[in-house]
């Protein structure tokens, strides 16, 4: 995992569908990024996560404070399904986000669907190969 949790400028700053993902990386609003991605309302940022291992407290600090503009974020876990730390599902139920981990790509699938839906969704999805 990366050091620090990135810069505060987002690579997007509007929401975007996720046209493709895989080769570690993602697609989406005509851009391309290699590594993990971080998606709100208000934008598209770097995710300095590799695995599940990597999701803590600190690395969805920026998910947390946005806590009055979610009502659900989903955590694609790559390629096989995990489970998130209760401690972690605590804080999200102390933030009134609804929170639902799967697989990388059924929370893209997910993510463009609450997208289109105009939904007050998050996504944190880890790159996969």
């Amino acid at each position: 995992m990366a050091d620090d949790l990135g810069s505060d400028a987002p690579h997007l700053p509007t929401p975007a569908q996720i046209e493709a993902y895989g080769n570690g990386g993602f697609r989406f609003g005509g851009m391309s990024h290699r590594g993990s991605l971080l998606c709100f309302p208000d934008g598209m940022w770097a995710w300095p996560v590799a695995s599940m291992a990597d999701v803590s407290e600190r690395t969805l600090a920026q998910v947390f404070a946005r806590g009055e503009t979610l009502d659900v974020f989903l955590i694609g876990a790559g390629r096989d399904p995990a489970l998130l730390p209760q401690r972690l599902r605590a804080l999200f139920h102390d933030h009134s986000i609804s929170v639902d981990v799967m697989t990388t790509g059924a929370a893209v699938r997910t993510y463009n669907v609450l997208l289109a839906e105009n939904r007050r969704a998050g996504v944190g999805l880890i790159a996969v190969d």
